[in-house]
């Protein structure tokens, strides 16, 4: 646990005060005139959004936790590579996790429900920006996303499960002894899905981590990298069929079909059904690493709030 929990250090006087100074500067320097109070949005124990009024439009600043202060780079090296599909930073400031962006107008989640030709939109762009990342892994890796490749799967699956059975038993996320017993059971079929991942034809790459309509703007255009991590890039297909399953009457086989075929050209149907299968072993574990570490600076009414997710996905290898 951190000395202070995030929330509360980024609602202080004292942060307020370093943190409106620091955008005020590079608002100015990028062109913008302040005409409003900044205003702080939303509050996680992750992270926390501000919105900046300007002469020339809506700003927003966006400061992470430690697990994740690397988006500010990464949203930077991605402009890099990808400008048409992400759009670059106003100012970063890499070592205290800070970015202004421009506004990009509204979610695809807040402007309409997503018909099946959005999915497939987002799906289509998600699998553009993965292909364009490949062969960028050392860059990726430099500004700090996390190493979730197939290989690194087992240790992380041990060290989870280990801390996860140690806890308190009234903590979120403790595992009793028959959850603990019952995940271990299923080691040696989360290895042969990692050695199937290793092998695979279609590579690892940038994973996003939290595909949906609110982390997706109205033309389609992915954003909110926090989540991401370097590995298997059909991991990124769990949250999207999670939300259109459960959450909507679209047929899922459609969407997928349309993802699948920006990757034709290396992977054939029934190989990518079968490293997808893999997945379900791999995503569940490096999920639960996300969760856990972005809750490291959370105070005990936000562990009770969310504090079960850790586990929650861990135990998803079980369904796998």
């Amino acid at each position: 646990r951190m000395d202070q929990a995030f929330s509360r250090h980024v609602t202080s006087p004292g942060w307020l005060e370093e943190a409106h100074a620091w955008i005020h500067v590079r608002a100015e320097e990028a062109g913008h005139a302040l005409a409003g109070p900044i205003e702080q949005r939303r509050v996680r124990p992750w992270s926390t959004q501000l919105v900046v009024p300007t002469d020339r439009g809506r700003l927003w600043f966006k400061a992470s936790c430690r697990s994740m202060a690397f988006e500010p780079a990464l949203h930077a090296l991605l402009a890099d590579v990808a400008p048409d599909q992400v759009a670059a930073p106003l100012a970063v400031d890499p070592t205290r996790g800070w970015m202004l962006t421009a506004d990009r107008g509204v979610t695809l989640g807040d402007s309409r429900e997503p018909t099946l030709a959005d999915w497939r939109g987002v799906m289509i762009a998600t699998a553009r920006l993965q292909r364009r990342l490949v062969d960028r892994r050392d860059a990726v890796l430099a500004t700090g996303v996390p190493d979730c490749s197939p290989e690194t799967v087992p240790a992380r699956f041990d060290a989870l499960l280990d801390r996860l059975a140690s806890l308190p038993t009234e903590h979120p996320s403790a595992l009793d002894h028959a959850g603990a017993t019952a995940l271990a059971g299923r080691r040696d079929q989360l290895l042969e899905a990692v050695a199937r991942l290793a092998s695979s034809s279609v590579p690892v790459t940038v994973q996003h981590g939290d595909v949906h309509p609110w982390n997706a703007f109205a033309d389609l255009r992915v954003f909110d990298f926090g989540d991401m991590q370097w590995a298997h890039a059909l991991e990124v297909l769990s949250v999207p069929y999670g939300w259109i399953t459960t959450r909507s009457e679209l047929a899922w086989d459609d969407v997928l079909a349309t993802y699948s075929e920006m990757w034709s050209d290396v992977a054939d149907p029934r190989d990518l059904a079968e490293l997808r299968a893999a997945t379900a072993f791999t995503q569940p574990v490096n999920r639960a690493l996300t969760w856990w570490d972005s809750l490291e600076g959370a105070t005990d009414e936000e562990w009770r709030e969310w504090g079960d997710m850790p586990a929650h996905h861990l135990g998803r290898v079980l369904e796998a």
